[in-house]
């Protein structure tokens, strides 16, 4: 598989059963797209449910990303050897940084090189960064080209944005994955959301989903209920018109809701 569905299935703080639960349910509906992480602790579950699911390999766009303990060029071939291990797999379709660096502990020119020598190798299809500001992703395009950068993963939902990176990556054709769609829950009962998701006979979960994927964005949302899992499938076949859309646009107001102590200097 070469192209990267849309709409992904997340499995950030799922865990034990609870993962390997819900990518199941999910490979069942449909989803062919599974994000996780070497930190969420739950790639082997996430590998134990692709082998369940009996879909073919070749079928999944499957992601996980590196650790930030594990970027010195040694450890970040051998984590991703010990990701491939649990997830049962020769190769990930798409393999990121998971938090850039606060300080220059590991240069960037070193996590990124040795990123590249994986995807040469053939243990990733591709390759991206997330959680890069405009900044670091103008530093990694100096360092790996525009082309090697496959996407920039970020928070981006109807109450943050995040205008000027989306369109900064958008200008070098990196492609933008937004992660948090829901923020918590906090749009899913704003006024103006749950209207449009009324008058279109949709959830407002539904609603947002499919503003995600109409303004061209990768999206991973994650759930542990069947029902919200069919739910969030199904949004692929809804649309919205382009005034609800603009309506939906007027929501932003810088409300970012993953903020670690080693978050880089966000742009505004």
């Amino acid at each position: 598989m070469t192209t990267i569905p849309l709409l992904g299935t997340g499995t950030f703080r799922l865990k034990d059963q609870q993962a390997f639960d819900s990518v199941l349910m999910a490979l069942q509906q449909g989803s062919r797209h599974i994000d996780t992480a070497q930190i969420y602790a739950n790639e082997k579950q996430v590998g134990d449910a692709i082998k369940a699911s009996g879909i073919a390999r070749a079928d999944i766009f499957l992601t996980t990303k590196v650790w930030t303990d594990r970027f010195a060029h040694d450890k970040l071939i051998q984590s991703v050897h010990d990701s491939l291990a649990l997830l049962q797999t020769d190769y990930v379709d798409l393999l990121l940084i998971h938090w850039p660096l606060r300080d220059d502990s590991v240069p960037m020119r070193e996590y990124l090189l040795a990123l590249k020598e994986v995807q040469d190798a053939g243990l990733a299809k591709h390759i991206g960064v997330s959680n890069f500001t405009m900044a670091q992703v103008t530093q990694a395009i100096e360092i790996l080209g525009t082309d090697a950068i496959f996407t920039n993963q970020v928070e981006v939902h109807p109450y943050l944005q995040n205008n000027r990176l989306v369109e900064f990556c958008q200008q070098h054709n990196i492609m933008v994955t937004g992660y948090m769609p829901f923020a918590y829950g906090a749009v899913l009962t704003d006024d103006t959301i749950v209207a449009i998701a009324k008058k279109h006979q949709m959830t407002p979960a539904q609603a947002v989903l499919v503003w995600m994927r109409q303004k061209g964005y990768v999206t991973i949302p994650s759930s542990t209920k069947l029902v919200n899992i069919q739910a969030n499938i199904a949004s692929l076949a809804l649309s919205l018109p382009s005034e609800d859309m603009a309506a939906i646009d007027r929501l932003d107001r810088n409300h970012r809701v993953a903020t670690p102590d080693f978050s880089p200097d966000w742009d505004q």
